[in-house]
């Protein structure tokens, strides 16, 4: 009897304390980082995922992003770059928030040769992951701004790596991967500037991260229409998210970008980017423009990436909060 008092005492402690500790949000939290806050402008393609275990990934900080001072950023546990064009690596920055305007932001403060993105890897002390032969390179770029070649992580298609609740997968993307000579130095960089040349270093690619709730999010980077959009992200990985890129010319524009969404992948939402345009005015789609070609085309709910507006989808890859 004494035992049955005993056990009945301890599960109502247990629940009591249970009740009164906060719960961990079970969404995973999604913010973009653009140039203009809360708006959906020309060069933005940076976004924060952050999975329920705190784990926070930031994917292409491109030319939107300030540095590893960002005060955006805040705690950095791996970076995701996609391929090295300068859009994506980050070749400038703005001199300040909301610096120009979103049809054409502000890069005026020069991130080269180092990149945005390797200060970012070296000041938040991130893991960072890449594919192709981009590994080499900043084997030697990232301990030389100061980090250590051990935090360069090579993740090549068909493979994966774990950070924290999060499970990041390599995935094919088709376009072009060549280091200009704005990110290189001493003769080389001369050399290939006077004859019109980039450096080769691999492939160009895709992601796609599986969080701990469940959700599935497949991050395109720049690319065309592949076939691998349905054998491997759709019927072998199950993305049930998409971040689309829909700028036209130099990857997929919106109608491109709407059948890989319709026929191909078929998630559940989309979070559209690259736009190459100045997508928004106070936060709402400007009419004409391909953003809003992109989401009348395509069946799925798409999300505008508004900078600074956290955006949460649950594990079936439905918004929650914050989308628009």
């Amino acid at each position: 009897m004494h035992h049955a008092y005993r056990t009945l005492a301890a599960a109502v402690v247990g629940f009591v304390l249970l009740a009164a500790t906060p719960a961990l949000s079970a969404n995973v939290k999604v913010t973009p980082l653009g140039s203009h806050a809360g708006e959906f402008c020309a060069f933005d393609r940076a976004m924060i995922f952050e999975d329920p275990d705190g784990t926070r990934i930031l994917y292409d900080a491109g030319r939107t992003v300030r540095g590893a001072e960002d005060e955006r950023l805040g705690r950095i546990d791996g970076v995701l770059l996609s391929h090295v064009h300068g859009d994506h690596l980050g070749d400038a920055w703005g001199s300040g928030p909301d610096a120009g305007t979103c049809d054409k932001p502000d890069m005026s403060v020069k991130a080269t040769p180092e990149s945005a993105t390797v200060k970012i890897v070296v000041g938040k002390k991130a893991k960072f992951f890449v594919g192709g032969e981009m590994n080499s390179w900043f084997n030697k770029k990232v301990p030389a701004a100061g980090g250590s070649a051990d935090q360069v992580l090579l993740v090549r298609f068909g493979g994966v790596r774990t950070l924290g609740g999060v499970s990041i997968y390599s995935v094919p993307a088709v376009h072009s991967n060549g280091i200009g000579p704005a990110f290189l130095e001493g003769d080389i960089a001369r050399h290939m500037a006077e004859s019109g040349l980039t450096a080769y270093v691999g492939p160009p690619g895709g992601y796609v991260l599986k969080f701990s709730n469940g959700l599935v999010a497949y991050l395109s980077g720049d690319t065309g229409v592949t076939a691998e959009q349905d054998t491997v992200v759709r019927q072998f990985l199950k993305a049930n998210l998409a971040v689309m890129n829909i700028g036209g010319i130099f990857s997929t524009g919106p109608a491109e970008a709407a059948y890989v969404v319709n026929d191909l992948v078929q998630p559940k939402s989309v979070i559209a980017s690259h736009a190459n345009e100045a997508a928004t005015e106070k936060g709402k789609v400007k009419p004409g423009s391909k953003t809003e070609t992109f989401i009348k085309a395509t069946k799925a709910p798409v999300h505008l990436p508004l900078s600074g507006r956290t955006m949460e989808f649950d594990g079936q890859g439905t918004c929650v909060a914050g989308c628009s």
